[in-house]
């Protein structure tokens, strides 16, 4: 799995760093989104898939 963002998109809504926040954070200033392992190992591919459904702005996306 690799992990791609439109962090133009992104509004700061932060669920994916509250969902998985081994693989996502959010920045200080703006609080938009920050990929911290663009290539999560197989245990957090289930938070990453349900961070991905959870961004109110669907700017997650990812490549298997």
């Amino acid at each position: 799995m690799r992990v791609v963002v439109d962090v133009g998109r992104c509004r700061g809504a932060g669920l994916c760093a509250l969902t998985a926040p081994e693989v996502f954070d959010q920045t200080e200033d703006d609080g938009t989104v920050v990929v911290l392992d663009p290539a999560p190992p197989q245990e957090l591919h289930v938070a990453v898939r349900r961070a991905a459904g959870l961004c109110p702005n669907a700017v997650i996306s990812l490549e298997e």
